[in-house]
């Protein structure tokens, strides 16, 4: 599974644990991504994409033939 959503763009990002006594250690920031298999009916099959748990709401808002153009 790829590390970047296919709609958003969103990927990892890096950033610090901080402790109570305001130590920091480098730590990664994973974005909730889901492998999902999508009915495209302009393309008559069935295709498998990795997207976040904001890029499924917005192909349920717009639908999936709106952002399959783009990838």
């Amino acid at each position: 599974m790829a590390n970047r959503c296919a709609i958003t763009g969103k990927g990892t990002t890096v950033g610090h644990h901080v402790s109570h006594a305001n130590n920091k250690v480098k730590r990664k920031f994973k974005s909730n991504l889901h492998a999902k298999r999508y009915w495209v009916p302009s393309l008559n099959r069935y295709v498998q994409i990795t997207v976040s748990s904001k890029g499924i709401k917005m192909i349920d808002k717009h639908g999936i033939d709106h952002y399959i153009q783009q990838i």
